[in-house]
Order: C-alpha cells, then structure tokens, then sequence
C-alpha cells in the first residue's frame, strides 16, 4: 500500500505546542471511545478545529 506524504495545502504548518494539544485531544477521544463506545467528542473536536484555525491565521499574518 502506497504511503501518501504530500500534505495537504489548506492544512497548515503547526508548531510542537500545537501538535501536541492535537495528539493529546485525540487520544482523550480514544479514551472516551474505549470507554463508552457511544460517547460525544464534539467538545473535542471542537477544540482540535480552534487549535487548526489558530494555526491557519497564524500562517496567513506571518505571509
């Protein structure tokens, strides 16, 4: 199975911080999931969406 490495162009270029709020969200919404398979992420995605978009203006004030 071929390896897709080029990223996509309106997902923009995060710093550490910003990677690691993501991975820790996702894995609290695997936690959940394990748990309760019928839980609610909608609170974390949402955060997940606010950390993304902070990073979207970030690059576009930076260009």
């Amino acid at each position: 199975m071929a390896r897709n490495t080029e990223q996509d162009p309106d997902y923009p270029q995060l710093t550490a911080r910003e990677h690691a709020r993501i991975a820790w969200n996702v894995g609290r919404m695997v936690k959940r999931s394990i748990g309760r398979p019928d839980a609610r992420h909608t609170d974390l995605e949402r955060k997940v969406d606010r950390i993304i978009d902070g990073a979207r203006k970030r690059a576009e004030k930076s260009q």
